[in-house]
């Protein structure tokens, strides 16, 4: 399939992880990839690899947390490519977790909400006037279940989790005549580098919780964003879709 032939796809977070992995899906599907990563060695080697499997890939150093970086950064999108079709908010960090509320550092509480919530929304605003003209767009923002159904142990993750899929249903219906969707992913547990740096009883917690008792993968999550970035995905915004293994049924 070429769902995204001669659309320009635009990845936070793509340098690694499940970020790189929806690049690469889409990449395949014939986007031209933007990957946005704070990582500038991270992103170019992943640039080279996306290039190998025959990938149009650009990779920007971005903070998405800083307002005049992500203006920049889309600013060089749209002079190298002239228009933006995608948008997938994949950065996101964990920050603290295996702890109680009482013991959550409010400094780490802030960078997450930073990263994770304050990032997605910087992002999306700046992309938004690009897919207006237009009159086409597709924004994804990575969620997760903790979003959901809160995961103990995980404050300030799960609480910026619910603040992604909050403001996921107001985009939605903001821009629902537009020609524009905007929907969120709520995965459960993956295996990627950031999960392997959890302690080993958190990931238990987590993957115990899963019908399927085991962890996803990150080709699984790729596909189900590919859907929901695709044109297929028309009549569906501001919703949640799910990606838990059967944890999530609603």
């Amino acid at each position: 399939m070429n769902r995204f032939e001669d659309q320009v796809a635009i990845v936070t977070g793509g340098a690694q992880g499940i970020g790189f992995g929806i690049a690469r899906r889409l990449g395949a599907e014939g986007a031209a990839v933007v990957l946005w990563d704070i990582n500038e060695p991270l992103g170019a080697e992943a640039q080279q690899t996306l290039a190998g499997e025959g990938v149009t890939a650009l990779a920007l150093a971005v903070d998405v947390t800083r307002q005049a970086a992500v203006e920049g950064a889309v600013k060089t999108v749209l002079e190298r490519f002239g228009r933006i079709d995608v948008l997938v908010t994949a950065a996101g960090i964990t920050g603290q977790t295996n702890i109680q509320t009482h013991q959550v550092e409010p400094a780490d509480f802030e960078q997450v909400m930073a990263l994770n919530v304050k990032g997605m929304f910087l992002s999306v605003r700046a992309v938004l006037p690009a897919m207006l003209e237009a009159d086409y767009g597709r924004i994804v923002n990575i969620a997760s279940i903790s979003g959901k159904d809160g995961n103990a142990g995980m404050l300030a993750y799960s609480t910026s989790k619910a603040a992604v899929i909050g403001m996921t249903k107001v985009i939605g219906k903001e821009y629902a005549e537009t020609g524009i969707t905007c929907n969120a992913i709520a995965p459960a547990v993956v295996r990627t580098a950031m999960v392997e740096s959890l302690p080993a009883a958190q990931v238990k917690y987590m993957t115990d919780r899963i019908p399927m008792k085991r962890t996803g993968e990150i080709e699984e999550i790729a596909a189900v964003v590919a859907f929901a970035a695709s044109k297929e995905a028309s009549f569906t915004t501001g919703f949640t879709f799910d990606a838990t293994g059967g944890r999530a049924v609603y």
